[in-house]
């Protein structure tokens, strides 16, 4: 006879408490990125960012 298994409380973790949760594959990631375009983008991101500083000291 197989035992059932009906009564409702909630399965929150899988694993157990002493280990980590599993990795998950990271779509995207800044690390993975050629240095040339970390550069770029680090001077994209700090242009905005002084956009938004001149912007409002005007």
């Amino acid at each position: 006879m197989v035992p059932v298994h009906d009564h409702a409380h909630p399965h929150a973790h899988a694993h157990g408490l002493a280990s980590p949760h599993p990795p998950q594959a990271a779509s995207w990631s800044i690390l993975r990125m050629p240095v040339v375009t970390r550069l770029g983008a680090a001077l994209v991101v700090s242009a905005g960012l002084w956009a938004v500083v001149l912007l409002a000291m005007r």
